[in-house]
């Protein structure tokens, strides 16, 4: 939900944001489930704290903390001075606590909803991103970091295998390690009457500690929107494929919000590959008032089976789903208020809630 008040303390700046994305089930409310569709689990404050001249040389330090019901998120970026033709280096350290729903999680409800079978994700990461100076329609970045993933329970007690006794881990143990060199691009063509984005993401494990994962992962999405007349239609495709080593937190998940709705999240399926499409067509309604139409599908592309431990196909999931449905958005100056109706392959129906603010969570 988009409340946000910033307070300046010296040079520097305290942004104080609270964002609100929740689903509501059409059915009944079952007996609740540590779940992404948990209305209260996906309420997320942040503190956000900026100072512009940590040194007195233009130096920027940017601490942001966001912080749910049942995950948390801390990232410290300090960045450095430089001309503006060269690449703009920053360093980050960041903490992360997560449930590993997507993954580890198990389908209810006729996949509209995704429990967790107590599986979550200590991760911490400590890294240089370069970033490209701005070009035409380009940006570009490169990164190199160390990350150390560690799983635990709900108590916060490391564990190594997951509720029917498979490995969390790539190496068996009670963490994995990892350097990782990304390069993402990201293209953007925005035009009065249509745009076109596309991203790429290359992840590439080097093996430069001793039982680093060594793989290549890569994820590319293209989105599309074309005005015709007093509408609008976009369309997206997202795929995704990962190469070497693999632990099963890193298979690309599929369902929930922003992939396949009408599904839990995680709750189509995950898998070395991905194949997600998304169209939805706005129309117009009164002032500040549209209706929606879409339609989402997505795929693992018989890949689950290659994940380490097969976690997809021991809950059950199908590895293909579709869903459809209906929307109303309401543009407000707090931001765009949403409600959206869809339905899944299974005939069940879900509404989802949410208020963005455009503040970045």
């Amino acid at each position: 939900m988009g409340a946000q008040q910033s307070v300046n303390a010296g040079k520097a700046k305290v942004d104080v944001h609270v964002d609100l994305t929740h689903m509501l089930c059409e059915a009944l409310l079952l007996p609740p489930l540590r779940s992404s569709s948990v209305a209260i689990s996906q309420i997320v404050g942040r503190i956000s704290l900026k100072h512009p001249s940590l040194f007195g040389s233009s130096e920027k330090l940017d601490v942001i903390l966001d912080k749910g019901i049942n995950d948390s998120n801390v990232v410290v970026a300090f960045r450095r001075p430089r001309p503006e033709w060269l690449s703009q280096q920053s360093f980050v350290i960041q903490h992360s606590m997560t449930p590993e729903i997507a993954v580890h999680g198990f389908p209810a409800d006729n996949f509209t909803r995704s429990g967790s079978r107590g599986v979550n994700l200590n991760r911490l990461s400590l890294g240089v991103e370069l970033n490209e100076p701005t070009t035409s329609n380009w940006t570009s970045g490169t990164s190199v970091k160390f990350e150390h993933i560690r799983p635990v329970n709900n108590d916060g007690r490391s564990i190594a295998r997951d509720h029917d006794g498979f490995p969390l881990t790539c190496s068996g143990n009670l963490h994995d390690n990892m350097i990782i060199l990304k390069q993402e691009s990201g293209y953007a063509d925005v035009k009065d009457n249509s745009f076109l984005r596309v991203n790429f993401q290359m992840e590439q494990g080097l093996p430069l500690v001793p039982k680093s994962l060594t793989f290549n992962r890569v994820k590319c999405a293209v989105s599309k929107g074309i005005k015709l007349g007093p509408t609008f239609l976009v369309t997206s495709l997202t795929g995704g494929s990962i190469v070497g080593d693999m632990a099963p937190y890193q298979a690309f998940a599929i369902g929930g919000l922003g992939s396949v709705r009408g599904y839990g999240e995680g709750a189509v399926g995950s898998g070395r590959l991905c194949l997600v499409g998304n169209c939805e067509y706005t129309v117009p309604l009164a002032k500040h008032l549209e209706g929606s139409l879409f339609m989402d599908c997505g795929s693992d592309l018989g890949s689950a089976r290659h994940v380490p431990g097969n976690p997809a196909l021991r809950q059950g999931k199908p590895g293909f789903g579709v869903g459809f449905g209906y929307g109303v958005h309401f543009n407000t100056d707090l931001g765009q208020i949403r409600v959206d109706y869809a339905m899944n392959a299974f005939s069940r129906k879900t509404f989802y809630f949410s208020i963005n603010s455009g503040t970045g969570t």
